[in-house]
């Protein structure tokens, strides 16, 4: 039996529902907190593409393990050793920037804790995206033998 014929549990709506909601109030902390800074404009746009590397390298990563996990060979090695490193870089970039920047101790925990906040929460969705996938597919296979053996058994 492979892993796609056991069950799979599918997230509950209120998880998948949760798992936006999370993610969509990391965003906008970060952004409203980014906006309302008292930084100069590039300062600005390096926690940006900061954030935005990071959320990219985050779902592709998850999304790479995932297949090579359910056996798609859809992506590289390579490809995974990228996410890895671009996911290592915007982190180690977020904690340089925000270790030199001129800002309070609490703003900097605020940034590092909606960036973790907001990786977390794409993460999380992308996981639940899977298994709700995953197990409706296992489900429609489970259940096509059980019509066929019904309607014949009515003929």
């Amino acid at each position: 039996m492979t892993s796609h014929d056991t069950p799979v549990p599918k997230p509950s709506q209120t998880y998948l529902v949760m798992t936006y909601v999370v993610a969509a109030i990391g965003l906008a902390c970060y952004l409203v907190g980014l906006f309302n800074a008292d930084i100069q404009l590039n300062e600005k746009g390096y926690y940006l593409a900061i954030y935005v590397l990071a959320m990219f390298s985050t779902v592709a990563l998850q999304k790479s393990i995932r297949d090579k996990e359910d056996g798609l060979d859809s992506t590289s090695n390579s490809f995974i050793t990228m996410s890895w490193c671009a996911l290592a870089a915007a982190v180690a970039f977020l904690l340089v920037g925000l270790f030199n920047a001129n800002m309070a101790l609490s703003e900097k925990g605020f940034y590092g804790v909606t960036f973790i906040m907001s990786l977390f929460a794409l993460m999380s969705a992308q996981k639940a995206k899977c298994d709700n996938a995953l197990s409706e597919k296992v489900l429609a296979r489970t259940e096509e033998p059980e019509q066929s053996h019904v309607e014949r058994s009515t003929v």
